[in-house]
Order: structure tokens, then sequence, then C-alpha cells
């Protein structure tokens, strides 16, 4: 019989946040794999968990994943953590949680505290929705690309920065969304030296380059409000003739009859301006 596939959620600063059912799996198990096993050799001999650990990373994720796939299959229970958090969460663990779904091996969570929602929590943005993206990629092309949706992003925005890169996300962003945009910067969260800042990017840049940050930070950072969007859009029909207009929904596949119905939404004023419009252009043909 196959075993089980166990994410255990550890401590993201505060080492009171492990629960007591992730103890126990830890001590329960067969094999802990561990993303650093000196880091988590810190935790485990806290709470005096003696299991034996392995190494599983970024760099090994393939070789090591189909060795542990082949212990679950054996029968052997192995528990996945990692420094700080929930596996698979801008962590490793994706690719083996896929394996042990495509080889029939049961997967379990004994959940903990992650950065993402915490800061999310504590952030006083939005929180009904909100698009995760960890952190920004770090080349370039693939990085404007990112960028580019995050400016069309609606949601909360949650993003990872490590702190010698912080400043130079910051103007990213403010070249992006806007440097009026509102922020929640958070750091150290559950640590002695937690902070939760809220700001815009212009400013949180300027106090950025006066005080050297430090720490791991979660950026949470407001989605464009419907207003600013109703405001873009509302100016990209002004720079569009109303023919075009009409034009670009008929070939949406509308009637002639709703696409001027359509337009007419758009720009604010009535059908019948909008038939005026295409009178006085020459495209007058029956609705």
């Amino acid at each position: 019989m196959a075993g089980t596939l166990y994410l255990v959620g550890t401590p993201i600063g505060n080492l009171e946040d492990i629960s007591e059912r992730a103890l126990r799996t830890l001590r329960e198990v067969d094999l802990i794999a561990c993303e650093d096993t000196r880091t988590s050799g810190i935790l485990l001999r806290h709470f005096g968990i003696t299991t034996p650990t392995t190494s599983y990373h970024k760099f090994n994720e393939e070789e090591k994943g189909d060795e542990l796939i082949g212990r679950l299959l054996g029968g052997t229970d192995i528990a996945l953590i990692t420094d700080a958090g929930m596996p698979a969460i801008s962590d490793p663990g994706e690719s083996l949680v896929r394996k042990c779904h495509e080889n029939g091996i049961s997967v379990t969570a004994a959940p903990g505290p992650t950065a993402v929602t915490t800061a999310l929590a504590l952030s006083g943005r939005a929180t009904r929705r909100f698009a995760f993206e960890g952190f920004l990629p770090q080349e370039n092309k693939e990085k404007a690309f990112v960028l580019d949706e995050l400016k069309r992003e609606s949601r909360t925005i949650v993003l990872y920065e490590a702190p010698h890169r912080l400043l130079k996300t910051l103007r990213e962003l403010a070249d992006t969304l806007g440097g009026d945009r509102g922020i929640t910067l958070t750091r150290e969260l559950t640590k002695r030296f937690e902070t939760v800042t809220p700001a815009t990017i212009a400013e949180a840049i300027e106090e950025a380059e006066h005080t050297p940050p430090r720490g791991e930070y979660v950026l949470v950072i407001d989605g464009k409000s419907r207003e600013e969007a109703a405001a873009e859009q509302a100016a990209r029909w002004e720079t569009m003739d109303i023919p075009s207009h009409v034009a670009l929904y008929e070939a949406q596949g509308m009637s002639r009859k709703d696409a001027m119905k359509a337009a007419a939404k758009d720009r604010g004023v009535s059908r019948r301006d909008i038939y005026q419009a295409l009178l006085g252009s020459g495209h007058d043909k029956k609705e």
C-alpha cells in the first residue's frame, strides 16, 4: 500500500504559530523532506522532533521528486516542509504534488501560516478578491509581460520581494501603476520587528530611498479602481470615431442594431445620436 504525502505548514516567523497537528504529523511520518535541512533543523530541534530528514529544493526537484515518489509508492509516509509557510506556495512542492496525483498517491495537508494571507489581512486593502503574483520574474522580458498584466488588474495585488530588490521593484510599479496607487508594505511578519506600512507607491519609494530596506517584504497593492477603468475606456472611445466604434462590435458578430446600442452605451449617448453620426458619415445602410 502506498504511503501519504503530507504538506505541513510551518511558522513564517514566530515558532508558536505551529499547530499541534503539524507537530504530530512531523513526529509520526517516516521521513521529512525539507527545503533546507539546516533551516528546518532549527525548528525540529526546538520541538524535539527526531524524524529523519532529506533535502528537497528547487535545484533538485525533478531528480529528488522521482526518488520521493518511489519511496511513497513503497509505503513510506513523507511530510514536506519549506523554510517557512505552506509548501508549493512560492516554494518547492508543486511538481511533487502533481507527480503524486499522477501516480495515485494520497496527498493531504496540515495547514499553517502563509505570508500572503497574513499580509493581506493586515494591509487594510480590499480582501474579497486578490491576485497573488509571488516574486516578479527576474528576466526583463518576462517581468515586463507580468507588469503589463498587473496594469489591468482590478483585484488587490500581492507580491513578495527581497530587501535588496525592493526599491527597484517599487520604481517599476510606479512606472506601471502610477505613484499615487495605494500600497501596504509588510515585513518580518509575526516576528519581533514586524512592520505594516500603508502608503502610496511614491511615498514608499521615498522611504526606501532614505532608509535601507531590511527583511523580507510582502507588498499589498490596490487594484485598478472601476472609476479608473471606466475613465480609461471612455478616453479610448474619444479617440475612435463613431463608425469605427460600431464597426468594432459588428466585427465581433453583433448585428448593426446591437452594435449601435452597445456603442451608444459606451459613449453615454442615445442610439439616435449614433444613427445620425452614421448617416452623416455615409454609413447609412438600414439597421
